[in-house]
């Protein structure tokens, strides 16, 4: 039998960063209950393998669902390659692209892996969707359409928006909640885990849940956590897009320490907080007390970062990225393993924003025309102010930026 903190205790810890907790007094009882008896509740969150890599953004719900599993509770760790094929419509104003099923698996292979960096492998039961949805027949499937009705499904923003302005709802979209409501029938979850922009689709599961004879699960949603380029407003509101590969604003789980170091160092002086609530393994009268004394961000961030990096690889990992990251960008030392681009050229050289572009030390010739007028660029330790020049034949070093400095070799031929 489970020894279990008492209720009010782990309601502490389960609690912090929540947003929505629609049944707090049932969970105070049934946590109280499972202490009682000695059960673990069975507490579920599910990923749908859509990409074939997580980001800190997906360690916020990880992070989450490991705090379950230290307090001794049951860890299910679903994968969505059924679900992943039908196509998330949650927050989409227009069909979702689907995936194939070669897709789907690529991205599947890859996620266990990397949620192992945080979860407990040994004490996670994983499974996929595929295992109860792919072996429906087609009477258990129109059983389940039976349990919900059409106007339930147009209560959801993106629906009713879209229903009201005209715009087409596919069938194979009301599909999404059911099918991923049956996951926690099938589960037989207690309790699930989700992003705010899922509790359509977690109360979903406990309806169903109580039309199938079960007791109906409980839910939480955390955060969607904002991308590396976040800024706080006037009002003390942390806004920007939500951190994705596609916007470019991530720190990837598999990402090299050095780079996920100058990441986080980016990060917005007082959006790092955000971040500490929401991944930081301290306290909050840790953080409380560090936001208190330590008035230097870089430090503060530079803490953060070596957290991350020490959960994600290990502690040597985050002492290593921090030195390198001091060695170069602090000082004027050149990293190893500069990339390095070759040109061909016929003509009298390469221009110098086209190579910066190229060279991915800009997102565009304009910008880095831009850059070589404001005096970011050095080229071969010299600083370039013509945003007309050309490299002709020969190998360069290129630097930008001053404070986050980025390198490249440039071997025009």
């Amino acid at each position: 039998m489970t020894a279990f903190l008492p209720a009010s205790d782990q309601l502490a810890v389960i609690t912090r960063g929540v947003v929505d907790n629609p049944m707090a007094d049932e969970l105070a009882a049934r946590l109280t209950e499972s202490a009682k008896t000695g059960v673990p509740l069975r507490v579920k969150a599910g990923f749908d393998p859509t990409r074939p890599d997580l980001h800190l953004g997906h360690a916020v719900l990880l992070t989450k669902l490991r705090q379950f599993q230290d307090l001794g509770h049951k860890a299910i760790l679903l994968v969505g390659d059924f679900t992943a094929l039908v196509g998330d419509p949650t927050g989409q104003n227009d069909l979702r692209p689907r995936l194939t099923r070669d897709e789907v698996n690529a991205a599947a292979k890859t996620y266990t892996d990397q949620a192992f960096r945080i979860l407990d492998a040994e004490r996670t039961e994983v499974r996929f969707n595929s295992e109860w949805l792919g072996a429906m027949t087609s009477f258990e499937f129109v059983e389940l359409l039976a349990k919900q009705t059409v106007s339930r499904m147009l209560e959801r923003n993106d629906f009713a928006l879209r229903h009201s302005e005209g715009r087409p709802i596919w069938q194979h979209e009301f599909l999404y909640p059911l099918l991923q409501g049956f996951d926690s029938v099938a589960l037989t979850s207690d309790l699930e885990l989700g992003g705010t922009d899922q509790l359509f689709n977690l109360l979903m599961g406990r309806d169903l849940q109580g039309k199938y004879g079960q007791r109906g699960q409980m839910v939480l949603t955390v955060p969607i956590l904002e991308g590396t380029d976040a800024k706080v407003d006037d009002g003390g509101k942390v806004v920007g897009k939500k951190m994705s590969k596609s916007a470019g604003n991530y720190v990837g789980l598999r990402e090299a320490p050095a780079e996920m170091y100058r990441k986080m160092l980016q990060i917005d002086d007082l959006v790092i907080w955000r971040y500490f609530e929401l991944l930081s393994a301290k306290s909050r009268d840790a953080i409380a007390e560090l936001r208190a004394t330590e008035k230097n961000p870089m430090t503060v961030k530079g803490l953060f970062a070596k957290e991350m990096i020490t959960r994600f690889h290990s502690a040597e990992d985050a002492e290593q990225a921090e030195g390198e990251f001091k060695r170069v960008y602090s000082g004027d030392a050149v990293p190893e393993n500069v990339p390095v681009f070759e040109f061909d050229t016929d003509g009298a050289g390469v221009w110098l924003p086209k190579a910066l572009a190229t060279a991915l030390l800009v997102k565009s010739t304009s910008e880095g025309r831009r850059l070589v007028e404001q005096g970011g660029v050095e080229v071969d330790g010299a600083r370039a102010t013509d945003p007309k020049a050309t490299l002709s034949r020969g190998e360069y070093l290129v630097r930008v930026g001053s404070k986050q400095r980025r390198f490249a070799r440039v071997v025009v031929r």
